[in-house]
């Protein structure tokens, strides 16, 4: 005697969950250098209310969505320390992060070193690092502040 059938209504539910979390989780992996990029933000991906999205990524993901972008973050820091001549500082804004205290003590956390000493640590063994003018250009690190005079033309420019 064969097994119980499941509703495939379910089955369709879950597929649907799942492609929701999936664009949203698509989208962090796309924007997580924006330090703008919140909770409300990505679950508006998934068409979740924060606190509906909140539940549904741990369950799905094992993470929380903050726990997954900051891991993100710190991962493209790890990168950038091993390759780029940037200050940690340079890089702590590149990643997303706003507050430099905030992302040295993530970093610690989640690496077991501060960012100098994992910079101290894995540089040298390899290639000599990315000047940083070509990082921060690759990063997309060199945009005008908001309402910075960056950006606009200097009305003694020619052209």
């Amino acid at each position: 005697m064969p097994g119980p059938v499941s509703d495939p209504r379910a089955t369709i539910g879950r597929m649907d969950r799942a492609r929701q979390l999936r664009l949203a989780k698509d989208a962090m992996d796309r924007d997580w250098a924006d330090p703008d990029l919140d909770l409300d933000a990505v679950a508006a991906h998934a068409g979740y209310s924060r606190y509906h999205f909140l539940r549904a990524f741990k369950e799905t993901y094992g993470e929380t969505p903050g726990q997954y972008l900051t891991h993100r973050r710190i991962e493209r820091a790890e990168d950038l320390l091993r390759t780029a001549d940037l200050s940690v500082t340079e890089i702590c804004h590149l990643v997303g992060f706003s507050s430099l205290g905030t992302f040295s003590a993530r970093f610690k956390t989640w690496t077991g070193l501060t960012p100098s000493e994992y910079r101290a640590r894995h540089v040298g063994r390899g290639a000599a690092l990315i000047p940083g003018c070509y990082a921060m250009l690759w990063a997309g690190g060199f945009r005008p502040a908001p309402g910075s005079a960056a950006g606009r033309r200097n009305s003694g420019e020619a052209g």
